[in-house]
């Protein structure tokens, strides 16, 4: 099978232009801005009334180009559930997991802890929640161009595309790595979180999750993911070489896998026919029983 062109069809865009330079002011644009107007030609009166027009227009409101204009539409604010996730990814960047407290990432997010606890139950629910972003910013995007590739083509640019969402919380999803090897309680809280968001990661590439071998099929992506992740980490080339090769390893295993349970599955059909039929007839005799043993009316 050809190598995955994931790389190639994840192209970046090109930084936008500078502004061009405003013009130097002329010569004579600065001498005109720099001579004293008529006003200021004309001598003081004695009652000082050129002194009171002087105080009066030194009074006067003048705009300022450093003070902000009423007229600029100010900045979006970022949605308290996104602001609590974005702070614990910054104290996660600087700090140990097990230090973080829940009043921390209050203090940070700029939230009480009645509007946090209304947001998330607990520190592990805020890590939870970057998933939700992660997974906006990569459904957001457009995928048409990979319609017509073949299945593996979709699926490694679709989770390519995951970890470049994911780059610019890499130092400290790192350490929280670290940190949660050593509680299976953890893991197994966000491998349910994980496997809602490759739901959809795999209904982008285009894969079906539902059916019989739809829950191993996902499971599978989930633990493939999380291998290719732990590569991700510690890959500090920015052509991610070692990473696209281990994609790209996970998903062949991962297609071997699914054949040959699709085949356990067809010579084990006849069987679980059987089986179905067996259940069906002792149902239907355990309920001729039970009206033969009902009083007669």
């Amino acid at each position: 099978m050809t190598e995955p062109k994931g790389p190639t069809k994840r192209t970046r865009k090109a930084a936008a232009p500078a502004a061009p330079e405003a013009p130097a002011s002329t010569p004579k644009r600065a001498a005109a801005a720099s001579a004293p107007g008529p006003e200021a030609l004309k001598p003081a009166t004695s009652n000082g009334a050129g002194v009171k027009a002087a105080s009066a227009e030194s009074a006067a409101p003048r705009s300022s180009a450093s003070e902000p204009s009423s007229a600029n539409p100010s900045s979006p604010k970022v949605p308290p559930r996104e602001a609590a996730v974005e702070a614990l990814m910054r104290l996660a960047a600087e700090q140990p997991w097990s230090d973080i407290e829940v009043g921390d990432i209050a203090r940070e997010a700029g939230l009480t802890l009645a509007e946090l606890r209304e947001l998330f139950p607990s520190k592990g629910a805020v890590l939870g929640g970057l998933a939700r972003i992660i997974d906006r910013k990569v459904l957001e995007e457009d995928g048409t161009d990979l319609a017509d590739e073949p299945t593996r083509e979709r699926l490694f640019d679709v989770l390519m595309r995951r970890l470049d969402a994911m780059t610019p919380y890499k130092p400290a999803l790192r350490r929280i790595s670290y940190a949660l090897r050593g509680d299976p309680f953890s893991v197994l809280a966000l491998n349910g979180v994980m496997l809602n968001s490759h739901r959809y990661m795999l209904a982008a590439a285009g894969i079906d999750t539902e059916g019989p071998l739809g829950q191993l099929k996902l499971q599978g992506v989930v633990i493939a993911f999380a291998r290719v992740t732990q590569v991700w980490l510690e890959d500090e080339d920015p052509a991610l070489a070692r990473t696209m090769a281990r994609l790209d390893k996970e998903i062949r295993n991962g297609e071997r896998f699914m054949e040959r349970a699709e085949d356990v599955r067809r010579l084990t059909a006849p069987l679980r026919a059987i089986g179905r039929s067996l259940l069906d007839r002792r149902s239907r005799s355990d309920r001729d029983e039970g009206l033969r043993d009902e009083p007669m009316a």
